[in-house]
């Protein structure tokens, strides 16, 4: 088997920054990258769905994995979004990023189209016979509409390359049921990070994060504690971070983390239709959770401000 047993711990599913004008903010890509590996980040997952990959072009969509390959090279993996509701497509993409270096593949459940389960194993089963590399699975059937049932991940996980999946499900009986199914050297990720810590206590390997581009270093700390068996630590950390995970999603992913991150200095607060900023009442519950974390001060959170209101207006 294919081994993905590089991307365990905590993978943070970066976000893609944009400028004013809406274009690609490559000089701030370059910074949160080197900011997750000076961290100690486990690997990065780019072009995901907190990466805004509908929204990228083509050639974005290479030019951020691309990008993120040559500043991890040698230090962390790189696991590249890939999926779709073509397989065809999926494939060739996927090929795409084998080429340009990518670890690994993260593929989405098709979405739309809405295939029976059979039609997603021969899905998956083709984009890994297109490629070497070990493919991560992505179920999320809040945003596909469609879920990998324990059954066909079992079948799945006897693909030599289909190496794990990130469970994003919400489902902790169904995770469990995925763990007692499949082999033990393949990988059960969270897709949810507040579902991270009882997954690990199931015998998940780690997360595919959205507050890592927050707060790496702590959630990398919090599934290494749980890797080792230190759950009275990691349980900590969870507390300590868990309403930062919650905000994360009080709107649609990715909106509340760019705004959090736009809070903290790190991006421009950008994101492209047809996703749009969050609602002044939930920018105000953003910013008071990472002011309680010690993530912003005051003085800089009104400077964030001013920066935000200046870009919506203009």
């Amino acid at each position: 088997m294919v081994t993905g047993n590089r991307f365990t711990g905590t993978g943070t599913a970066l976000v893609t920054p944009f400028r004013q004008d809406g274009a690609l903010d490559e000089p701030t890509l370059h910074r949160l990258i080197q900011r997750q590996i000076e961290a100690g980040i486990d690997f990065l997952v780019p072009c995901g769905t907190t990466g805004e990959s509908p929204t990228l072009t083509h050639e974005e969509h290479l030019r951020v994995v691309e990008t993120t390959v040559k500043l991890a090279k040698g230090k962390v993996p790189v696991l590249a979004g890939a999926g779709g509701y073509n397989t065809m497509e999926v494939m060739a993409r996927a090929k795409e990023l084998a080429a340009i270096g990518a670890d690994g593949i993260l593929s989405v459940t098709p979405y739309y189209n809405k295939p029976t389960q059979e039609g997603l194993y021969q899905h998956f089963r083709a984009i890994a016979e297109a490629v070497s590399l070990p493919i991560i699975l992505y179920s999320v059937q809040g945003r596909t509409g469609v879920n990998i049932e324990p059954a066909t991940v079992k079948r799945l996980a006897e693909v030599e390359n289909i190496a794990g999946i990130k469970e994003a499900s919400g489902n902790i009986s169904q995770m469990a049921a995925i763990l007692n199914a499949v082999p033990e050297d393949f990988i059960v990720l969270s897709g949810d990070d507040a579902i991270t810590l009882p997954l690990m206590a199931l015998g998940g390997r780690g997360v595919i994060s959205v507050v890592s581009n927050e707060i790496p270093a702590e959630m990398g700390r919090l599934t290494r504690l749980a890797l080792r068996g230190d759950f009275d630590g990691a349980r900590e950390i969870h507390r300590r971070y868990h309403p930062l995970m919650e905000i994360n999603f009080v709107e649609s992913n990715p909106i509340p983390v760019k705004a959090a991150m736009a809070e903290m200095g790190l991006l421009e607060p950008v994101w492209r239709l047809p996703l749009v900023g969050p609602k002044a009442e939930n920018r105000a519950r953003i910013r008071a959770v990472l002011e309680s974390l010690g993530l912003i001060r005051r003085e800089a959170a009104a400077h964030a401000r001013e920066r935000s209101h200046a870009a919506i207006a203009h």
